[in-house]
């Protein structure tokens, strides 16, 4: 892994952990707090928010400054904000500090994909990004199962008291080895970063990035009752069936950028294809412990083989501005993740059972094909024009 690529994924490693870790200590985080477990749970939707509302205000306000000293002040506000984390006297203090964190988080995936493909060859894009993503996948193996457990012994400030020791390395790590010439593939400033938002085929990359995200969620938010009352699994088999899909999904994405380096847009359909087949699967042999174990390995694995390709693709269809463009599709990951969520408790609350509910993301996974076969198609009117490759 090229170095400069490297902090940024014990970057994106500090950030993802931040944003997951509080689901599995929301019990301490209540009892400590003398809130509810479920006004505890507001703390996950308000660091969503912070995500779409703050990703594209810091990306505007940023779009004229060099890159390089951006990461690193965004890294900076991660260390301030889960520093206040750690300190917060009340509810109200931490979930303020929690959107103020989630400021720096789309806006740093954002435009720390645009400068990890600039710093490769022009064939290995997709893999720079995927390498820089690898540190959120990871985070969901290792940095939440490692941060629940240290916030249950020693409790949860600990936990926020660790990620800051971890955001003070990726700050180091960014300030010494992305380099200082570290160079923007577009020059237009904010002006430019706004008019290739006027570009069909950014937002077109953006719904897709929406529904394959919405499909996601419209069924893992739900899919520990579903393990259990339709796959027959403990409560703690399931812990460990979880920790099997974050496998998956670091797998996932390093295969995703590879194959989208090889071939971008059909590398997106195939895989938004083949999670359709695998969710009709999961609804007909989920009731199958050994199936349904198998089926959620492959489902991380094929959820995250499209991210690095639905991330270049908005940089490429935005090559004139991609920062501010490569941002908004980090919100609509989470609109995905917030609407998809939405639609699954419709579907359970309108009667569909746990074990049909994999149709209604079979159902999204079919849109989201709909759409990236549209976008694919016009690229034989209009092509999309690759970013630039590094001077070599």
């Amino acid at each position: 892994m090229p170095l400069p690529i490297l902090a940024l994924a014990i970057a994106s490693f500090c950030i993802g952990t931040t944003e997951f870790v509080i689901m599995g200590l929301l019990p301490e985080v209540a009892a400590d707090l003398g809130v509810s477990i479920p006004s505890a749970g507001l703390l996950v939707t308000g660091y969503a928010l912070g995500v779409v509302f703050g990703a594209p205000i810091v990306a505007m306000a940023t779009a004229h400054l060099p890159r390089k000293p951006v990461l690193v002040g965004l890294a900076v506000l991660f260390v301030v904000g889960n520093l206040f984390c750690a300190i917060s006297p009340n509810y109200w203090t931490l979930m303020a500090a929690r959107v103020f964190t989630a400021f720096g988080h789309g806006a740093f995936f954002g435009i720390g994909s645009v400068v990890a493909a600039s710093l490769v060859p022009r064939n290995k894009r997709a893999s720079a990004i995927a390498l820089m993503f690898a540190g959120l996948t990871l985070a969901n193996i290792l940095g939440v199962p490692a941060g629940t457990a240290l916030g249950e012994a020693f409790g949860w400030r600990a936990t926020f008291r660790a990620v800051v020791g971890i955001g003070l390395i990726s700050v180091a790590s960014i300030a010494w080895l992305v380099p200082s010439d570290v160079t923007e593939p577009s020059g237009g400033g904010l002006r430019g970063e706004l008019r290739v938002l006027g570009k069909l085929q950014v937002w077109l990359a953006m719904l897709i990035a929406a529904l394959a995200s919405a499909s996601l969620f419209a069924v893992f938010t739900y899919i520990k009752p579903y393990l259990t009352d339709v796959s027959g699994l403990s409560t703690s088999a399931v812990t460990w069936v979880l920790l099997l899909f974050g496998a998956g999904m670091t797998i996932g994405n390093i295969i995703g950028g590879r194959l989208a380096d090889w071939k971008l847009m059909p590398t997106v359909i195939g895989t938004l294809l083949l999670l359709a087949v695998l969710f009709v699967g999961f609804m007909q042999f989920g009731a199958i412990a050994s199936v349904a174990i198998g089926i959620v390995f492959l489902w991380g694995l094929l959820v995250f083989v499209v991210v690095p390709p639905l991330q270049i693709r908005v940089v490429e269809a935005a090559s004139e501005g991609p920062n501010l463009a490569a941002t908004l599709n980090q919100g609509a990951f989470n609109v995905g993740n917030a609407s998809g969520a939405w639609i699954g408790g419709v579907a359970l609350s309108a009667g569909v059972s746990y074990a049909n509910l994999p149709l209604v993301g079979a159902v999204i996974a079919l849109l989201a094909v709909a759409v990236a076969v549209l976008s694919q198609s016009l690229d034989r009117r209009a092509p999309v024009i690759p970013l630039q490759a590094p001077a070599e």
